[in-house]
């Protein structure tokens, strides 16, 4: 092998090495110095939570239905079979999660139902009744902001 080879293969290998380390650095900067304040960060690695949900109006229970945010795309947030009608709602999320991505109002988005502090499906305060939240057992007004978290129990109502 001549020295100009040597000196072209030498050349080509540390180009690609270069190329490599420049990349790694790369992808491990942009994930770390993310542009997220660290107040917004639920979780960096992802998470996998089972709030649970229960609607009642007018004294009638509302049941989730059966793989609401399951299909061709599956979503951040769903139902399973064999347990929505028990109101638990999966939260399966990877990477870094957000505080916004846990609001409650992004599963009744994904179920295409209406939920604010005014209005529960087709239901609108007002003389006929009101909605009412209670996490945990106590009375809650963030409503669709609500940051859901593993274990809580939801409850929303009607009257």
């Amino acid at each position: 092998m001549t020295t100009e080879n040597k000196v072209i293969i030498g050349g080509t290998v540390i180009t690609i090495l270069a190329i490599i380390g420049i990349s790694f650095l790369l992808t491990n900067n942009s994930s770390s110095t993310t542009s997220i304040p660290d107040e917004q960060i639920v979780a960096r690695n992802g998470l996998h939570w089972h709030p649970k949900l229960s609607i009642v109006i007018k004294g009638q229970k509302q049941e989730l239905t059966d793989e609401i945010g399951l299909g061709s795309v599956h979503q951040k947030m769903h139902t399973h079979t064999q347990d929505y009608k028990d109101g638990l709602v999966h939260m399966e999320m990877s990477g870094v999660v957000t505080k916004d991505e846990t609001k409650l109002k992004n599963f009744f988005r994904i179920w295409g139902k209406e939920f604010s502090s005014t209005k529960i499906f087709d239901k609108a305060n007002g003389s006929d009744g009101k909605v009412k939240m209670i996490v945990n057992g106590k009375e809650n007004t963030e409503f669709e902001n609500y940051e859901m978290r593993d274990g809580d129990k939801i409850e929303i109502s009607y009257e």
